[in-house]
């Protein structure tokens, strides 16, 4: 597939609340994290689409030099396509959880999923439609519970499951919470699909939803920020 597919579709930027913005793909999104003085990512989006993000930034009156650090909350293909053109650009730091890190630079592949029946036309969709990522350094290693420098005490929540390395980043001051795919928001809040292990996956979203965030911001669907956590609460009991 043509690496440079990402150039082709543009990517928006949307604001959810002054510090916090959602970056839009063709397929999925990302999240921008804004501190007094450096920025953080949240998912690096497709392979390619390093300048669109980097305009989008610009556009938008931010400064992509003070991108400091581009955490993965898993290593699928939409999640962490172009992180390591970005890191490279403007010196930010990649960060991702041990057990999907391996994946992330390439040295074993994504764990196919255990998808049900209706899942399997999406997910071949999705294959054919975003580009493999590349190979990507991991500079650190995160694990649960550690606190990560930004955001006023953001926090690591290991959320296996959808990839045995998922993971969840809490903003416990700000009420907000980063599921990557364990939840979507599609159009209402949901358990995530194309888990590797739906059990752990749902367990996971369980955990997520005890954490009660005013602001969820998921890999796929738009940002909730309204009766989020009786919503959240009432999709992971529906799940199950």
């Amino acid at each position: 597939m043509d690496m440079d597919i990402g150039r082709a579709h543009p990517v928006e930027l949307v604001e959810i609340s002054p510090r916090l913005h959602m970056l839009r793909f063709a397929v999925g999104q990302a999240y921008l994290w804004r501190d007094e003085t450096e920025l953080t990512l949240i998912d690096a989006g497709w392979a390619g689409s390093g300048p669109a993000v980097e305009s989008a930034l610009r556009g938008a009156g931010f400064d992509p030099s003070l991108l400091r650090r581009i955490v993965l909350t898993h290593c699928h293909r939409d999640h962490v396509g172009a992180a390591g053109a970005l890191a490279d650009r403007f010196g930010a730091e990649v960060w991702a959880h041990a057990l999907d890190a391996p994946v992330i630079r390439g040295e074993l592949p994504v764990s196919e999923p255990d998808l049900l029946d209706w899942e399997r036309p999406l997910y071949a969709h999705g294959l054919t439609t975003v580009p493999e990522a590349p190979p990507t350094r991991v500079d650190r290693e995160v694990a649960d519970g550690e606190e990560l420098g930004f955001g006023d005490g953001a926090v690591v929540v290991h959320a296996p499951g959808h990839t045995p390395g998922s993971i969840a980043v809490h903003l416990p001051r700000h009420g907000v919470l980063f599921t990557g795919d364990t939840v979507a928001s599609m159009p209402d809040v949901m358990f995530g699909v194309f888990h590797v292990d739906r059990a752990r996956a749902l367990a996971s979203m369980r955990r997520l939803a005890g954490l009660r965030p005013s602001v969820l911001c998921c890999g796929h669907g738009e940002p909730v920020t309204t009766d989020t956590a009786e919503r959240l609460a009432k999709a992971a009991a529906l799940a199950g």
